[in-house]
C-alpha cells in the first residue's frame, strides 16, 4: 500500500483510530447518562431527549425478549421509513442482544420473502403504512410483528409540512401475531442483561449480487463501531453540532452518519422521513443545522430550489455524501453559493459505510478521497492482483477494521469476495478506480454488473429474476440507461413469448414491474426485441447490449432503436 496520502491527512486528526470494544448500545447508555435532558432527536418540532430515547429502547427490548421470544443472536427485521421508531427499534433490537436486519421500505412482499427465509427472522418491527406488505408473511416464517404509527411521535403542533403517511392516525390492528408499538411500550417490561460483546453480530444489511438474491453482510459490534466513531473524529463533530437525518437509515451511509454516530458524539439530529428540499431548508434555518449528509441527487434538487435564497442557511458548515459522482458544475455551484466543497466518500454495505473520505479543507472534485483510519486500500490488476501505479485503472481492494465478517449463510460468496495478499484479508469491491500522485482515489467504472440509480444499487440479475414471473416474458436482459436526474436508470430488453406478441405493450410491462418490485429497481424503460445477443455457450452478452445502449444515447433518441437487436430505425 502506498502512503502518499498521509501527507494530506487532516490536521490534528490521529492516523490510528481507537474504537470502544463494547456493544454499540453502550453509546446510548453513556450519552443518556451524560446528557439526559439534551435533545437527541427532533421530529417535526417534537424533541426526544437522550434519556427518553434510552428508556423507550429498554422497554421495547423487554417486550421483544419477554413477549416475542427474541433470544441472543436472533435476527429481527426492521422495516420502516426514517422515523423515531426506526432508531428506537434499531437500538431496542441491540439491547435485546439480537441482530438488526434493516430492510429497504421500497421492497414489496415478494422481495420480503427472501429476507425472512434467508435471515430466518421470526420477529419484525414494521410501520403501519408498510404493514400490508408484511402481513402475508405472518405464519409463513414470521411469528410476531410490532407495528408502529409515525404520528405517535407528533407530540407538539408544527407548521412544517408533514407528509400524509406520517400524519396518519394510529390504526387499530387486531390481527393475530400483531402488537401495536404503543402497547409494547405500555407493557413496561425490563430486558435482561446486555451480554452481546464486540465480536457478536450486530447488524446485517443486505446487498444484492450477481446471483440475483440479496446477501446479508455480517457486521459485528466491532466492525460497526469503527465508522460509528470515524466520521465524527474525521470531521471533528462534537455535542454542539446539529445534523439532519434525511438519507435512508436502512442504508449504511445514513445508518452510520445519522443514527449510529450521534449517540457516540452527542449532537442533536433533526429527522425527516423523506427528502423534501423546502422542509430541509426550513429545518436548517430553525434548528441551525451545521452539517448535511446528502447524495448527489439531493444536492442538485436543493440548489435548484427557487426559494433557497429566502432561507437563512448561514449555520451550515459542511455538506457531504456519496452514492454517485458529483457533477463538476454542481460542485462549483455549491462552492459559489455556500463557500464549501462537497465532501465525497466511498464505501459499501460490506464495509459498513466509508473506507475512503476526502480530507476536510483539501477535498478533490469527483474523487472518492483517501483511505481512512487503518485502511489498506489498493488499486490492483483484477487478474493478477498486482498493485498498479498512479494513473492506471484497476480494481479497488480494501483491508480494514470495518470490513464485514462475511456473507450470512453463504460461504461460497464469502470465499469469492476475499483474497489474501501480504498476509492480509482484502475485500474485492468490484469497483474500478485510479489513484493520483497524491494517493487520492478516483472512481472509473464497475467491474461487477450493477446499476447505480440515484445512489441505489440495482443488480440486473435480481430484476431479471422478477421479470421472468410475468407470463409474457420469454427472455429478459437488464442494463443501465442514462438518466439526466438519476444518473442511471433501469432498462430492460424483453423477448416476448410468441403468443403475446402484439397483445401487450412496453408500457404495460413497465407498469407491471412497478407494481411488483421496489420503485428504484423497477425498469423505467422497456424495449421489445426479437432476440438477445448470446455467446457460444448460450450466455446473454449483456455487455454487448450495454454498449449498444451507450452508443444509442450518444447518437440521440431518434437513432436509439437502430442499436437494439431486431429493431429497425
Amino acid at each position: 500500500m502506498s502512503d502518499r496520502h498521509l501527507a494530506y491527512w487532516p490536521e490534528a486528526v490521529p492516523q490510528h483510530l481507537w474504537v470502544p470494544e463494547t456493544n454499540l448500545y453502550r453509546n446510548v447508555e453513556v450519552s443518556a447518562m451524560r446528557f439526559p435532558d439534551k435533545p437527541f432527536l427532533i421530529f417535526y418540532d417534537t424533541a426526544i431527549t437522550f434519556a427518553e430515547f434510552q428508556r423507550e429502547t429498554e422497554r421495547l427490548a423487554g417486550y421483544l425478549e419477554r413477549e416475542c421470544g427474541v433470544r441472543p443472536g436472533d435476527r429481527v427485521l426492521l422495516y420502516m421509513q426514517n422515523s423515531p421508531q426506526f432508531m428506537l427499534g434499531f437500538y431496542a433490537i441491540l439491547r435485546a442482544n439480537a441482530v438488526v436486519v434493516p430492510v429497504n421500505p421500497m421492497n414489496l412482499t415478494n422481495e420480503l420473502e427472501h429476507y425472512v427465509s434467508d435471515s430466518r427472522a421470526k420477529v419484525a418491527l414494521v410501520s403501519q403504512e408498510l404493514y400490508p406488505r408484511m402481513k402475508p408473511l405472518v405464519g409463513q416464517g414470521l411469528d410476531r410483528l410490532v407495528v408502529a404509527a409515525y404520528s405517535d411521535y407528533l407530540r407538539v403542533p408544527t407548521d412544517l409540512p408533514v407528509p400524509e403517511f406520517v400524519a396518519a392516525p394510529r390504526a387499530a390492528i387486531t390481527d393475530v401475531g400483531v402488537t401495536l408499538w404503543v402497547d409494547a411500550l405500555a407493557a413496561n417490561l425490563a430486558p435482561g442483561p446486555l451480554t452481546a460483546g464486540p465480536d457478536d453480530l450486530c447488524v446485517m444489511p443486505y446487498t444484492s449480487g450477481t446471483t440475483g438474491h440479496p446477501k446479508g453482510c455480517m457486521h459485528t459490534h466491532r466492525t460497526t463501531m469503527v465508522n460509528t466513531v470515524s466520521g465524527g473524529v474525521w470531521r471533528r463533530v462534537n455535542q454542539g453540532a446539529v445534523g439532519m437525518a434525511v438519507l435512508p437509515l436502512f442504508h449504511v451511509t445514513g445508518m452510520q452518519a445519522s443514527m449510529n454516530g450521534p449517540p457516540y458524539t452527542a449532537p442533536t439530529i433533526v429527522l425527516l422521513p423523506r427528502w423534501d428540499r423546502d422542509a430541509a431548508a426550513r429545518c436548517v434555518e430553525r434548528y441551525r443545522v451545521t452539517g448535511l449528509g446528502l447524495i448527489t441527487a439531493m444536492v442538485i434538487d436543493f440548489l435548484g430550489n427557487p426559494k433557497l435564497d429566502s432561507y437563512d442557511l448561514s449555520s451550515l458548515r459542511g455538506i457531504g455524501g456519496g452514492g454517485a459522482a458529483m457533477p463538476k458544475a454542481v460542485a462549483e455551484e455549491l462552492e459559489r453559493r455556500f463557500g464549501m466543497k462537497y465532501g465525497e466518500g466511498y464505501g459499501m454495505s460490506e464495509t459498513m459505510a466509508a473506507t475512503h473520505m476526502n480530507p476536510p479543507g483539501r477535498s478533490k472534485e469527483q474523487c472518492l478521497g483517501i483511505p481512512a483510519f487503518d485502511v489498506d486500500a489498493r488499486v490492483v490488476d483484477p487478474q493478477t492482483l498486482q498493485e498498479l501505479p498512479p494513473g492506471e485503472t484497476g480494481e479497488i481492494i480494501v483491508h480494514g477494521p470495518q470490513v464485514m465478517v462475511g456473507y450470512w449463510n453463504n460461504p461460497q460468496a464469502t470465499e469469492d469476495a476475499f483474497v489474501e495478499i501480504d498476509g492480509k484479508r482484502f475485500l474485492r469491491t468490484g469497483d474500478l478506480a485510479q489513484t493520483d500522485e497524491e494517493g487520492y482515489f478516483f472512481f472509473v467504472d464497475r467491474l461487477k454488473r450493477m446499476i447505480n440509480a440515484a445512489g441505489f444499487k440495482v443488480w440486473p440479475a435480481e430484476v431479471e429474476a422478477m421479470l421472468y414471473r410475468h407470463p409474457a416474458i420469454q427472455e429478459a436482459c437488464v442494463i443501465a440507461a442514462r438518466d439526466p436526474r438519476r444518473g442511471e436508470t433501469v432498462k430492460a430488453a424483453i423477448v416476448l413469448r410468441r403468443e403475446f406478441v402484439g397483445k401487450i405493450t412496453e408500457q404495460e410491462l413497465v407498469d407491471w414491474a412497478h407494481e411488483n418490485m421496489a420503485a428504484y429497481k423497477s425498469p423505467r424503460v422497456v424495449e421489445f426485441v426479437e432476440s438477445l445477443p448470446k455467446s457460444g455457450t448460450g450466455k446473454v452478452m449483456w455487455r454487448d447490449l450495454q454498449e449498444r445502449g451507450n452508443r444509442a444515447h450518444a447518437a440521440g433518441p431518434d437513432r436509439a432503436a437502430a442499436h437494439w437487436p431486431g429493431r429497425g430505425p
